[in-house]
This record gives structure tokens, C-alpha cells and sequence, in this order.
């Protein structure tokens, strides 16, 4: 069976992080703003990898991904997805490849681990076990341009809302006050591999366009540390639209892994 060549890196390059260095165990997890040496070397090294729409930088020591607002309001299952996939449910789409990203965040030192899984069990295979998802933590933010034009980074959890199933959305409702979504920080689970009959195998996420996921399918990029049913019945949280710029504005998805403190920061 074939391997697409660039999965074949992205499976190298799974075990360790070419830039990161090793942390020792049991040490705290700091935020990855903590400044870092970066030598013209790393910067050069950088500057040659090819993955249009997402970019390593350095200086916020985060992937960037060139990203679009889609949704002006309704319920969510997605933060993010690829383009002409998922936008009626998502918060922006992204232009780049997951499959890239998930590069990308390897070499900032990111750990992946699995997406949630269910498997049939019992004498007679017929119910079913839930594995939760897991992996290394990733917080997620929206960098938009403020009046003046100033980029200004924002938790991607202050763009989402609880959705209210008694009346109108929250927004509309005087004196009631929104519950924001209560995180922004993600697992990095990674997708899965999957087998396409003869030809190289797949990155499932490249192909479903689920990138960050609030309801669970299995193959996103980065999800929730737990199961949450995709069924529209399940569904608690919706898009606030009220503080997000207009449909259609470019905006960067920045995703930046949360590393174990390590002799690199100084």
C-alpha cells in the first residue's frame, strides 16, 4: 500500500518535535508566549516548509491558519472546518490543510493522541464501548483587527454562547446574561489515517473538514476532552455573532500548544 509522501513525513515526525526541546517529567505546563530562543537557523528552517494557509510563528511560538468568519448565528458543532464543508456549523473556515497543521503543531512540540473511538463489545457485539479522546493541550484564538487596524488576540471561547432551547436566542433577550463556552483550550487528537482502497492513505480530517470540533465525530484535529453527541437535540452552544466581525472577514486561527516547562524558556 501506498503512502502519500506527505503523510509519510507527518508519521516521522509524529514521535518527537523537531523544534521543541525534550522536557524532563512531572515539570509544570506553562503557556507557550514564554519567550523562546529562536536562531536565524530555526527561522530559516521555517521560512523553507511549504503549507499554504498555515504558517509556524515563531514569535507567538503558535500555527497560524488563514481562516474566514462563515456564520453569523445558530447552533455549533464545529469551531472550525475546511472550506465548502461544515461552514453551517462552524465558527470559520480555514484554508489550509489539517493535515499541515497537524504538522505544524508536531514541530512546536505538540503531542497528539487519538480521537474519541466506539467499538462494538460484548459476547455478542452488539453494544457498544466509548473511548474518550486524548492528547496534548492546544489553546485556541481568534486574531482580529481592532478600529484602529491593531491585531488583537481573543480566546476563541468569548465567540461562543450557551443556546437557549426556551425562546429566542440570548442575544436579543434584555437583562439576561450569556454564559460564554467554558474553555479555549483544545486536545490535539490528531485525525486518523485511513485506507483509500489502492491509492495513498488519507488524512480523514483532510477530507470530513472537521478541524475543531464541540460535538464529536471521531477524526477532528483538536476536540473536547469528552463525548459530546452531535445530535441536534444535544447541542448547547451557539455562535455569538454580536461580537464577531462581519461574514466573510479574514481572520487567523491561531492555535498554540500549551508545552511542559523545559530548559529552552527562558
Amino acid at each position: 500500500m501506498r503512502i502519500d509522501p506527505f503523510v509519510a513525513f507527518l508519521l516521522a515526525v509524529a514521535p518527537c518535535a523537531a523544534i521543541a526541546e525534550e522536557t524532563a517529567p512531572n515539570e509544570p505546563a506553562v503557556s507557550a508566549t514564554a519567550v523562546r530562543k529562536v536562531t536565524p537557523e530555526l527561522r530559516a528552517a521555517v521560512a523553507k516548509l511549504e503549507m499554504p494557509g498555515v504558517k509556524i510563528n515563531l514569535d507567538e511560538w503558535s500555527v497560524d491558519l488563514d481562516a474566514k468568519i462563515c456564520l453569523e448565528e445558530g447552533l455549533l458543532e464545529l469551531i472550525a472546518c475546511t472550506v465548502n464543508s461544515k461552514e453551517h456549523e462552524s465558527i470559520v473556515t480555514i484554508e489550509g490543510k489539517p493535515s499541515h497543521a497537524h504538522t505544524a503543531l508536531l514541530l512546536l512540540g505538540a503531542k497528539p493522541g487519538k480521537p474519541a473511538l466506539m467499538e462494538l463489545a460484548g459476547p455478542e457485539m452488539t453494544t457498544f464501548r466509548h473511548f474518550p479522546p486524548s492528547g496534548g493541550p492546544v489553546d485556541v484564538f481568534l486574531v482580529i483587527k481592532d478600529a484602529a487596524g491593531k491585531e488583537i488576540e481573543k480566546p476563541i471561547s468569548e465567540f461562543i454562547i450557551k443556546a437557549d432551547r426556551d425562546g429566542p436566542a440570548e442575544k436579543g433577550e434584555p437583562g439576561k446574561k450569556k454564559e460564554n463556552f467554558p474553555t479555549h483550550t483544545f486536545l490535539f487528537a490528531g485525525s486518523v489515517l485511513e485506507d483509500n482502497d489502492e491509492g495513498p492513505r488519507r488524512y480523514s480530517c483532510d477530507v470530513s473538514g472537521n478541524v475543531i470540533s464541540i460535538a464529536t465525530f471521531g477524526d477532528e484535529l483538536l476536540c473536547q476532552p469528552e463525548i459530546a453527541d452531535s445530535s441536534n437535540e444535544s447541542l448547547m452552544w451557539q455562535i455569538d455573532g454580536e461580537r464577531l466581525p462581519d461574514l466573510d472577514t479574514k481572520v487567523i486561527l491561531r492555535l498554540r500548544p500549551q508545552l511542559a516547562q523545559s530548559k529552552g524558556v527562558e
